[in-house]
């Protein structure tokens, strides 16, 4: 994830988030050059660090209630009864994507062509690591601490 300050924009005072963009090296330099030329440089770039094992642990669980967006985790959030909703008692599904193998083949693409990111912006030296194994609430104020707020 990636937050630029911008410095004279007034729709955008208070800047704007790049989720999961840029994920390569030229679309991370297109970008800054972008940027420079508006003269609003990215003021930081956050790199959520996770262990591979625990990420397909963790998407792999996840669950939804179409109807509403609630979620839950087979794991770490079950619902009270298997595969329903606690409030409507209708079913609760599984995004197709969320599955080990599709996971697995996404992560094998994020290590060979947005992890390298990581040293491009350590090289800027306006890189920050978050845990992202912790609590939900503890990796948004970490991630706040970096964007200084």
């Amino acid at each position: 994830m990636i937050k630029a300050e911008l410095a004279n924009n007034q729709e955008c005072s208070n800047g704007f988030i790049l989720d999961g963009f840029p994920r390569t090296i030229p679309q991370a330099e297109k970008l800054d050059s972008m940027l420079a030329e508006n003269n609003t440089p990215l003021q930081k770039a956050v790199e959520l660090k996770i262990d591979d094992e625990l990420l397909v642990a963790r998407i792999t669980g996840r669950l939804v209630h179409p109807a509403s967006g609630r979620s839950y985790h087979k794991l770490f959030n079950p619902p009270k009864k298997e595969m329903t909703d606690d409030v409507t008692g209708e079913p609760l599904v599984q995004r197709s994507d969320d599955n080990a193998a599709a996971l697995t083949k996404r992560l094998v693409t994020y290590h060979k062509q947005t992890e390298p990111i990581v040293d491009y912006y350590k090289k800027s030296g306006i890189w920050a690591g978050v845990d992202a194994s912790q609590p939900p609430k503890t990796v948004w104020a970490d991630i706040l601490k970096c964007l200084g707020q």
